[in-house]
C-alpha cells in the first residue's frame, strides 16, 4: 500500500469510460463562458464536481460581483460526481465508535448528525431549485453476511441511540434478523439487516443544475482545460496564486482545490496523503422476478472484508427498475490494493466486470429470476475517488500556504459530506467571527487541514472495516463470505 500511494496521479484521462449518467451529456458539457481564459479571478477553483460546483454557488451566494472562475480537465461533472452510483446514504453507525474514539465523543455526533443534514440538505435543495435530477429520499438496507459485522453493527447501533437519543433522526435504524431480512429484502443466506433513512440521486444532472444556478449568478465555467501546475507569488503584501494551463495562466488570490484524487498532482506535498483510488459500477436490467414497480429501498451487501452498493431506479425514470451496483473491492486479491494509487478511468477491470456482472443474481438467488432478453448489462464504467490517510476529508486553508484552499478527499463519500463541506469552508474564508463561532457549533473541527493531520500515513481504505472493530475485537468466522464468489 506504501508503493501503490506513491503513484503519481497526473491529469485526468483524456477518454475516460462514460457513465450511465452522463449519456447524453449536457448542453454545457463543453462550455467555455468566455473564449479567452481570464488572465485573473477574485477566487478561482480547479474541478467541477460536487465539491468545486457548491463551493462557487456559496461564494456567489455572498459576493455576487465576485470573479469567479471554475477549470474543469474535461467536460464539466466528467470525475467522481459523475461516475458514482448515486447514493445519498450516510451509514454512520460503521465509523461512530472509531470516531469517538480516537476524537471523542462530541465529534463522533457532529460528523453523523453533519453527514444526516447534508443528505437532507441535498434533496432538499433540489426540490428547492426544481432540478430534474431524480432526487428520491427513501429507506436503505445493509444485508449483512458477516457474524462479525453483524454483532459490532447492533452494537454501534445501540450506542448511537444511547448516545445521542433515540428519536435523534441522525441515529434512527431499525434491526432485523436472518428469517426477516431474507423475507423482507429478497436475500437468502443473509445474516441480518440494518434498514435506515437515506436516498437516491442522479448526482451528474443535481451536479450540472447546481453549475447551472451558478452561471446564471456570473461563474465562469472553462472546461477541457487541465490546471497544469500552481505556483505562489513571492509577494509578502497579498497572497496570491497563478494557475498554468495549455490556454494561459490565470492569477488570484483565493484558489480552491476540489481536485479529490488528483490533488498531489497539483500539491505535492499531498502524496500519499490523498490516495486515488478507482471504483467501478455496472447498471443492469432487473431479473424477471424482481418486483415489477422496482424494489423500494436501496441496498449494501456486506461481508468480512468488503460491500457492494446498489442502487435500483425510482419509478418513473430514465430505465426504472434498473439496479446500479459497484464495489467489489474486497472480492480482488489483496483487498483491491492494485486499484489505489490508479487513475485509468478510460478502462475496467476484467474481474470485477464479471464479478459485479455476476453478484446481483448471486444475492437475490431465486428471486433475481430470468435475465432480460437483451442482456443483463446495461452499461459499465469507472471513476478515481480520493482516499484520505484517516478516512475523512479535507477541508479548510491549507497550513503553511497563504491563500490556498482545499475541499477534497471524500473517500467515495462525497454525497453525504460535500454540500455542507462547501458551506463550512466558504464560511471560514468569507465569514466573521460570528459565523466562525456558530461553525464550531455544528461543523466537526477533524475535518479542517491541519498540520497534525498531514503526519498521518495511509494505510488504505479505512471504512470497509467493520464498525468499531478496534472496540469489538476480532470477527468470528460463520458466514463471512456472503454471497461466495471471489474474482
Amino acid at each position: 500500500m506504501e508503493a501503490r500511494a506513491k503513484i503519481p496521479p497526473g491529469l485526468p484521462r483524456p477518454n475516460p469510460t462514460v457513465s450511465y449518467w452522463q449519456d447524453p451529456p449536457s448542453e454545457i458539457a463543453d462550455l467555455r463562458s468566455t473564449q479567452d481564459l481570464p488572465r485573473s479571478a477574485d477566487y478561482a477553483i480547479i474541478s467541477s464536481g460536487i465539491s468545486g460546483a457548491f463551493v462557487a454557488y456559496n461564494i456567489l451566494q455572498r459576493t455576487s460581483q465576485a470573479r469567479v472562475v471554475l477549470l474543469e480537465a474535461r467536460q464539466a461533472c466528467s470525475g467522481a460526481t459523475g461516475r458514482n452510483g448515486g447514493h445519498t446514504k450516510a451509514a454512520s453507525y460503521r465509523s461512530f465508535v472509531d470516531h469517538e474514539k480516537h476524537y471523542g465523543l462530541d465529534e463522533g455526533v457532529k460528523i453523523a448528525r453533519m453527514e444526516f443534514a447534508n443528505i437532507r440538505a441535498t434533496h432538499a435543495f433540489a426540490a428547492r431549485h426544481n432540478i430534474d435530477c431524480d432526487s428520491t429520499p427513501c429507506d436503505t438496507v445493509d444485508i449483512i453476511y458477516d457474524r462479525g459485522h453483524l454483532e459490532s453493527g447492533r452494537k454501534a447501533i445501540e450506542h448511537m441511540q444511547q448516545t445521542m437519543g433515540s428519536d435523534d433522526p441522525a441515529a434512527e435504524y431499525k434491526v432485523y434478523s436472518a428469517k426477516e431480512a431474507t423475507a423482507m429484502f429478497l436475500t437468502p443466506g443473509a445474516l441480518g439487516a440494518f434498514q435506515y433513512p437515506a436516498g437516491s440521486i442522479n448526482s451528474y444532472k443535481f451536479t450540472i443544475g447546481v453549475l447551472r444556478l451558478c452561471l446564471q449568478q456570473g461563474l465562469n465555467l472553462q472546461t477541457n482545460t487541465p490546471a497544469l501546475s500552481i505556483t505562489p507569488s513571492t509577494s509578502h503584501i497579498q497572497p496570491s496564486w497563478t494557475i498554468q494551463t495549455a490556454r494561459g495562466e490565470i492569477a488570484t488570490p483565493n484558489l480552491i482545490l476540489a481536485t479529490n484524487g488528483y490533488t498531489p498532482h497539483l500539491l505535492a506535498q499531498t502524496q500519499g496523503l490523498i490516495v486515488p483510488l478507482r471504483g467501478q459500477i455496472t447498471a443492469q436490467r432487473p431479473g424477471s422476478k424482481l418486483p415489477p414497480a422496482g424494489l423500494p429501498t436501496t441496498y449494501s451487501f456486506i461481508y468480512e472484508n468488503g460491500y457492494e452498493y446498489m442502487i435500483p431506479r425510482p419509478p418513473g425514470t430514465a430505465h426504472a427498475g434498473d439496479i446500479v451496483i459497484g464495489g467489489g473491492l474486497g472480492r480482488l486479491p489483496n483487498d483491491g490494493a492494485s486499484e489505489f494509487g490508479e487513475t485509468d478511468d478510460a478502462a475496467v477491470h476484467p474481474a470485477l466486470s464479471e464479478y459485479l456482472t455476476d453478484c446481483t443474481a448471486g444475492y437475490f438467488g431465486e428471486n433475481w429470476g430470468e435475465d432480460d432478453a437483451d442482456g443483463r448489462v446495461r452499461r459499465e464504467w469507472s471513476g478515481i475517488m480520493g482516499s484520505s490517510a484517516d478516512g475523512l476529508p479535507y477541508v479548510g486553508p491549507v497550513p503553511g500556504e497563504p491563500g490556498l484552499w482545499m475541499n477534497a478527499s471524500f473517500n467515495g463519500h462525497g454525497m453525504v459530506l460535500c454540500l455542507k463541506c462547501a458551506e463550512a469552508l466558504v464560511g471560514r474564508m468569507l465569514g466573521g467571527e460570528i459565523e466562525r463561532r456558530e461553525l464550531e457549533g455544528w461543523f466537526p473541527r477533524t475535518l479542517w487541514m491541519s498540520e497534525e493531520r498531514t503526519k498521518r500515513k495511509f494505510v488504505g481504505r479505512l471504512n470497509q472495516k467493520a464498525p468499531g472493530e478496534a472496540e469489538f475485537g476480532e470477527r468470528e468466522e460463520e458466514g463471512r463470505n456472503g454471497w461466495n464468489r471471489e474474482c
